[in-house]
């Protein structure tokens, strides 16, 4: 088995969330980690739950429990795709290892370069990707 990892990124998909052929979301990572342990962490099929589409897996029972009492709370933004993408008109991969917490939302970038430019100006960043998230959200990346 190869030790590359998989992506979910698709050129051509119109879904609003970036999720694998299994509608894996985050790679599989827990999104409750972000926010308990402040670090990317694996999840598991053991521990696993669907919210608007997309899979989720975790880390432990507990995690699990978590979201599923408040799955919008631990969601990442724009389906999972890069903040910094959005902001840009574009629906670019988010990569679950560039990530930020800001006022208690999960924000994906898909790549470190792209996150130090993210940083620069996160208030400004998030003010232009939430205006320009609903134009693009139902598109292809590939027609934006």
């Amino acid at each position: 088995m190869s030790s590359a990892p998989v992506f979910a990124y698709d050129e051509t998909s119109t879904s609003i969330i970036n999720v694998d052929k299994e509608n894996v979301i985050l790679r599989g990572y827990d999104p409750v980690a972000y926010f308990t342990l402040n670090t990317p962490t694996p999840g598991s099929k053991t521990f696993s739950t669907s919210f608007e589409g997309a899979v989720y897996y975790f880390a432990s029972a507990d995690n699990l429990k978590a979201f599923k009492a408040n799955p919008a709370k631990y969601a990442p933004q724009f389906g999972g795709f890069c903040a910094m993408g959005a902001a840009m008109g574009k629906k670019l991969d988010g990569d679950p290892q560039v990530w930020k917490v800001v006022d208690g939302k999960l924000y994906l970038n898909v790549n470190s370069d792209v996150m130090v430019k993210w940083s620069e100006d996160v208030p400004g960043n998030l003010k232009k990707a939430y205006e320009t998230w609903p134009a693009i959200k139902d598109k292809a990346p590939s027609d934006l």
